[in-house]
């Protein structure tokens, strides 16, 4: 399939840490075990890169306050994106606070468990060699005082799944506060009039969190699908208006770009398209493809889209499909303008890994029989990749029309009430519900009532972002590096 490409790789910086006043042999024996877990779990989870520090500090571990400039210029220079400080002794609070002030970037903590006091040194009863989980609290209170927000794993040995578990979520962690900062977000038209639920304070976005709307006209996106028509590329610069630009070429006998024969194929070989034919598929693939190129050159993490006006006014169909093919192609991609359903379908994403797609839905009706389910739906922005099992994906109008799988669902909602911003982050599942129209899912909850109170009073709309997947707690950890976004659940979500 064809893709939307985003630097997905993790960079994580590895710091072992040691006291000097423990004896040298044993911590640097555990470091070298340490150091290959950890190798060995980055592997296992795909997409991430290990930075040790040997290469600047001699054995590879920090203790030396003299040493921790050496440590954040190497971290700066190959643009880390977490750092992990495993305690090979009771280590070295003072380093761990300094480096991570310095650097800024999502830190976890943990050390293995100590072996038996007896055991320590060849079998004989003496000093203790590591006093890890000790050295992990004076650790925790040295970021405290130096305002630096932490993950921690428990004290655990380490061959134990506590610490591969530990270190998955908090790569997750990682991957959601990556994605947030600095996000850039193309806007592709206006929001529909009557909307004032997706307002957007614009300004306040990229004061607070480096968050960017990029504007995208209309008229660049059909620019653009004149340019796939004669497979002319994209103007260096990155805008398409044609003020300034040269008049295109006639375009006779020139040849389209072969990605539109490719996204065709795809789209065919996938859902059943015999009501829209092939020229509706064809318009819809230029579109895609126009969309994911303006959105690649001004490297933006997702699109907001004016999916009532733009596409229906110059191609004739509607872009509700369109949408739902880019969220498959790894794009997401927001209907009705709106920005902040777009912000959350991107941390749902880098959360699970971008091992799935989100969807962006409308809250609508309460399950006729079941008091604890609700019907999350849509006119057909979901990807056909998420169609229930044992069904062939539709598509009518350009819309599609299909039931996506149940199972483990989390739903978010990205929001603001006078510049107070929340992330409201909580889970349910799939369940059984009546066919309708559109893409949809019956979400079912512990207490729908709660769900609706939360909704009702807000700060949020009826519009969620959702995954599959369970990615509440997560999201709550990571709230605490995205800066000034209160977590919000409506059940009592788990701590990592």
């Amino acid at each position: 399939m064809i893709r939307y490409t985003q630097d997905r790789t993790i960079v994580l910086g590895m710091v072992p840490v040691r006291r000097d006043m423990f004896p040298p042999e044993p911590a640097i024996a555990l470091k070298d075990r340490v150091v290959k877990r950890f190798e060995e779990m980055a592997e296992s989870n795909g997409d991430i890169r290990l930075v040790t520090i040997d290469a600047v500090i001699d054995g590879g571990m920090l203790w030396d306050l003299r040493d921790v400039g050496k440590v954040v210029d190497l971290f700066r220079a190959e643009k880390v994106d977490a750092i992990v400080f495993p305690h090979c002794n009771f280590g070295q609070e003072e380093v761990v606070a300094k480096t991570a002030a310095e650097i800024g970037k999502p830190v976890l903590l943990w050390g293995p468990r100590d072996p038996s006091p007896e055991t320590d040194q060849s079998g004989k009863t003496g000093p203790r060699d590591f006093d890890t989980q000790c050295g992990m609290f004076a650790t925790s209170r040295a970021l405290r005082r130096y305002h630096v927000p932490f993950t921690y794993i428990e004290n655990c040995w380490l061959d134990s799944q506590v610490l591969d578990r530990g270190f998955e979520e908090f790569l997750r962690v990682a991957s959601v506060v990556k994605a947030f900062r600095g996000m850039r977000i193309g806007q592709i038209g206006v929001r529909p009039r009557q909307f004032l639920s997706v307002k957007i304070n614009e300004s306040e976005l990229l004061s607070k969190f480096g968050i960017e709307i990029v504007p995208i006209w209309p008229e660049e996106v059909k620019r653009t699908v004149e340019k796939l028509k004669r497979n002319i590329p994209l103007s260096p610069e990155g805008c398409e208006l044609p003020m300034g630009q040269p008049p295109l070429p006639s375009g006779e006998g020139m040849l389209p770009d072969p990605r539109i024969a490719n996204i065709v194929k795809e789209i065919e070989e996938a859902v059943d398209w015999s009501s829209i034919g092939h020229e509706a598929v064809e318009k819809m693939a230029y579109l895609e493809a126009a969309i994911m190129d303006l959105a690649s050159v001004n490297r933006c993490q997702a699109v907001a889209v004016d999916c009532w006006g733009f596409s229906q006014d110059s191609y004739g169909i509607p872009s509700c499909f369109v949408l739902a093919e880019l969220f498959d192609r790894g794009l997401p991609a927001a209907c009705e303008t709106d920005i902040h359903a777009a912000v959350g379908a991107v941390l749902l994403q880098a959360a699970a890994r971008y091992a799935t797609p989100a969807f962006i839905a409308d809250v609508t009706i309460r399950h006729p029989e079941d008091d604890n389910a609700e019907l999350l739906w849509h006119c057909g922005p979901f990807a056909k990749s998420l169609v229930r099992k044992g069904t062939v994906p539709a598509v009518r109008e350009c819309k599609g029309m299909y039931e996506i799988e149940g199972g483990p669902l989390t739903v978010v909602r990205f929001d603001q009430d006078d510049g107070n911003y929340m992330l409201l982050a909580d889970e349910g599942e799939g369940t059984e519900g009546p066919k309708t129209t559109g893409n949809y899912v019956w979400f079912k909850v512990k207490n729908w009532v709660k769900w609706e109170k939360k909704l009702m009073y807000g700060p949020y709309i009826h519009h969620v972002s959702g995954i599959h997947g369970s990615f509440a707690k997560v999201l709550k950890e990571a709230c605490k590096y995205l800066g000034p976004v209160a977590h919000d659940s409506v059940e009592s979500v788990e701590e990592m």
